[in-house]
């Protein structure tokens, strides 16, 4: 079984297209979601009494949720906007609400887990759960600009405590203070991580290990509508793949990096989480096999 550690939120995105309002979201969701394709997946997330009824069920339907916590208050709000070429995107509101104080803790059900990803959160919150699990096989997790820019320190504890990290090429420079890619992953590795894996958007992305540079390129898409929760879906996919694999070794590794790109590629194609739920099991595997030529 995979863990996922992270936030389930209502989000508003705009884009040149279309605006969507308190849709479900967040990057918990979009990461347990693409995961589940590949193995069972629990989620561990809070949230408000003001969380939708349809968005529970569809949450339930791919999900386990012994650890969605619900919390007297609202559900975390995230409002977001795209420019016109859908590469940038400005935060305009951000509304922490129940996830301001939420202490997570792991169920019972959920310490043997095996596997564990730990999305975008505080990274001491992430450095303590993951404390929390029996015997942790394969770990992961990402950051993001905010914690970079304000925890720095403690993203580097957090991993240390993780044996691969996820994470975009510019927040990779700004977290090792370096300008190129091989010398941010070399920085990356020798604070402790095993794997690092930097995402480059629409170019694909690159994983490091020991002395191997893999690159994998993005798949190609004349029609992206959403970029949002195209990294969640990537770090999800990566690792429920990697779960549902006998061992790990560089070659699982490899195609897990592929299965990343191509579940990315399936968030973006629709608005939300429309591209992951209506993913038909054919078709993941037909896209895989093509980008593994």
């Amino acid at each position: 079984m995979l863990t996922v550690f992270g936030s389930t939120a209502l989000d508003t995105i705009r884009t040149p297209k279309k605006t969507l309002k308190d849709v479900l979201g967040g990057a918990a969701t979009f990461a347990a979601i693409s995961a589940s394709n590949f193995v069972d997946t629990g989620l561990i997330a809070v949230v408000g009494k003001d969380f939708p009824k349809e968005y529970h069920q569809i949450l339930s339907k791919y999900l386990d949720l012994k650890g969605l916590t619900i919390k007297e208050g609202k559900t975390f709000r995230y409002d977001g906007s795209y420019d016109k070429t859908l590469s940038t995107r400005e935060t305009l509101k951000t509304e922490l609400n129940v996830l301001a104080d939420f202490k997570p803790t792991v169920p019972e059900e959920y310490k043997k887990s095996q596997f564990v990803y730990l999305a975008n959160n505080d990274p001491d919150q992430n450095s303590a759960l993951i404390k929390e699990f029996d015997k942790v096989k394969f770990s992961m997790c990402d950051t993001i600009e905010f914690w970079i820019s304000t925890k720095r320190e403690s993203v580097i504890k957090m991993i240390k405590a993780v044996d691969a990290v996820v994470i975009n090429d510019e927040e990779a420079k700004l977290l090792t203070k370096e300008f190129n890619l091989i010398k941010c992953a070399k920085k990356i590795m020798e604070w402790g991580a095993k794997y690092v894996i930097i995402k480059k958007g629409e170019h694909g992305s690159l994983m490091f290990f020991d002395d191997v540079i893999f690159p994998c390129v993005g798949f190609s898409l004349e029609d992206v509508v959403d970029p949002t929760g195209a990294g969640d879906s990537f770090a999800g996919a990566m690792i429920g793949y990697l779960a549902s694999k006998n061992s790990i070794n560089s070659a699982e590794i490899k195609k897990a990096v592929v299965y990343g790109n191509v579940l990315g590629s399936f968030a973006v194609e629709k608005y939300g989480l429309d591209g992951l739920l209506q993913i038909k099991k054919q078709t993941l595997q037909n896209e895989s096999s093509y980008m593994k030529r």
